[in-house]
């Protein structure tokens, strides 16, 4: 199922470093700019949280979480392809498919995924 999460920020290029002087060499502004209209609350109630710590962001759908890593010696030097890689890894490692479509930012999720677990005793 896709459900369309947010639209992009454009705004975000304005915080990449040659227009601000950002030298973290991996471009934590334009990250924490670009993923800031991801936190939200899907139509059933699900909440989607994407943070970034340090180098690290952390993407949460509902009680699903995974991490991704800004990466300067896989991804290059270019910020965008950075976030994006590591945004790709987060997405994967909670579970969830995260894509760009039509100028917004849409997540698939897997009907099975969305069942409550069973707990076993």
């Amino acid at each position: 199922m896709k459900i369309t999460l947010c639209p992009v920020n454009v705004a975000a290029a304005e915080k990449l470093p040659p227009h601000l002087g950002d030298r973290s060499g991996v471009g934590v502004l334009y990250a924490d700019a670009y993923i800031a209209p991801m936190n939200a609350q899907l139509e059933d109630g699900t909440a989607v949280r994407c943070k970034r710590q340090g180098l690290k962001i952390v993407l949460s759908v509902g009680d699903r979480t995974g991490d991704g890593l800004l990466r300067r010696l896989e991804a290059g030097p270019d910020p965008v392809a950075m976030l994006n890689a590591a945004l790709q890894e987060a997405a994967g490692a909670a579970g969830v498919g995260l894509s760009v479509e039509n100028g917004a930012m849409v997540l698939t999720l897997n009907h099975v995924d969305r069942q409550p677990r069973s707990q076993e005793p």
